[in-house]
């Protein structure tokens, strides 16, 4: 698997990443091609310099500044019009449209009243489309980065002094692992962010990863600590199992019948949850209780918190973000002598294939049939090696 990692030890910005994309290989000339053809007054300088010790790449946009603002329809129709390949146009709208719902999130407004102050700009159009082609022609399956520094200070807004992460970045890096910074400097833009967020699918400090390639993308300022560099590490990977992001939801409870707790889970699963478990524990006071976890996606973490303190007693719910290496897997059905039999088959790279009847499907079957289920769930897994060896 080819991966690319960010390593923005001294934060992220658009020009840093067009930067570091053009320094790990990817051919420039696409990328001014595809800015040109959105129709505005814009050109990138590409320039090859020493950052902070390092041979790094500067990307500069030369636009004309604007006084208007332009809201995120306006930009839909910008990149409508250039020739962006269908992947980058959706990437590019995607980065714009994180952009949009945090700020909205930030300010309190719908987002169809956002208006884009300094990342509706001709500048960072050209940034974010110009990121968009080149993450596209950089060829990986897999984007990772490290955690993010943000800076430290105030900078000066369209809304005035704001502090660092200002609004729209904070919203943006909800749920992402932060690292420390002294430097009195926004070192984490929105935009850089934006771009972080649309593409990264696990957050690691350094991955397993063989290099082939580093990129260095120079931000415009100087900093006394430390290079202003973006790092884009890019290589390959074997990764034993597929990776994901969830999200976990607990609660402690020890005032609750088991009833309840039991209905819960059938309210949670309903609602989407990926899983939902229950652990004994020991509260204050050595009283037994009972830790309710749940496993869910980020878009049902609203309706599943929803649940959980409508149903129980619980006055507060711990969330946080997790990892996760799962069996790549798909569906897969068995023949067996009362009929067909479904399951989930899982496999490793370059290991045997795990067949799993599923449950519902095998207590159908021994209902139906009046035989045992643990026999049916035995000859579901014969059924299944017996097709595996003459496949």
């Amino acid at each position: 698997m080819r991966v690319a990692h960010f390593d923005c030890f001294s934060g992220i910005s658009g020009d840093m990443v067009l930067g570091a994309l053009i320094d790990a290989g990817v051919d420039a000339e696409p990328i001014r091609q595809g800015v040109a053809s959105l129709g505005l007054p814009i050109t990138l300088e590409v320039e090859k310099i020493r950052k902070g010790g390092f041979a790094a790449t500067a990307v500069r946009v030369d636009a004309p500044h604007e006084h208007s603002h332009r809201g995120l329809a306006q930009i839909e129709e910008i990149l409508q019009r250039g020739s962006l390949t269908p992947r980058q146009h959706d990437l590019a709208l995607r980065i714009f449209r994180r952009l949009g719902e945090a700020e909205a999130a930030a300010h309190g407004l719908p987002l169809e009243k956002i208006h884009f102050h300094e990342v509706g700009a001709l500048d960072s159009i050209a940034d974010i489309a110009g990121a968009a082609i080149g993450l596209d022609l950089l060829g990986v399956d897999r984007f990772t980065s490290r955690s993010v520094p943000t800076g430290s200070g105030m900078v000066q807004c369209a809304h005035g002094l704001m502090p660092i992460p200002a609004p729209g970045t904070a919203e943006l890096l909800k749920g992402v692992p932060l690292a420390p910074s002294t430097v009195k400097a926004e070192l984490t833009t929105p935009t850089g962010a934006a771009i972080l967020v649309s593409v990264v699918q696990q957050w690691v400090e350094y991955p397993a990863m063989t290099v082939e390639r580093i990129g260095h993308g120079a931000g415009r300022r100087e900093f006394v600590e430390q290079p202003n560099l973006l790092r884009l590490f890019v290589g390959t990977t074997v990764t034993p199992a597929e990776s994901d992001q969830v999200w976990v939801l607990e609660t402690n409870l020890d005032d609750l019948p088991p009833e309840v707790i039991g209905y819960c889970y059938d309210l949670l699963l309903a609602a989407g949850a990926l899983d939902v478990f229950s652990t004994p524990i020991f509260m204050k006071k050595n009283r037994p209780g009972v830790l309710l976890s749940v496993l869910a996606s980020e878009e049902k973490l609203s309706a599943l918190e929803e649940i959980l303190f409508r149903e129980t007693t619980t006055f507060g719910i711990r969330r946080y973000l997790v990892s996760r290496h799962k069996l790549n897997r798909k569906p897969f059905t068995v023949s067996t002598p009362w009929g067909p039999v479904q399951g989930k088959l899982g496999w490793q790279q370059d290991r045997t294939p795990v067949f799993s009847p599923e449950y519902e499907d095998c207590a159908r079957v021994a209902r139906q049939h009046g035989v045992a289920l643990r026999d049916v769930y035995l000859v579901a897994q014969r059924a299944y090696l017996e097709q595996a060896r003459h496949s």
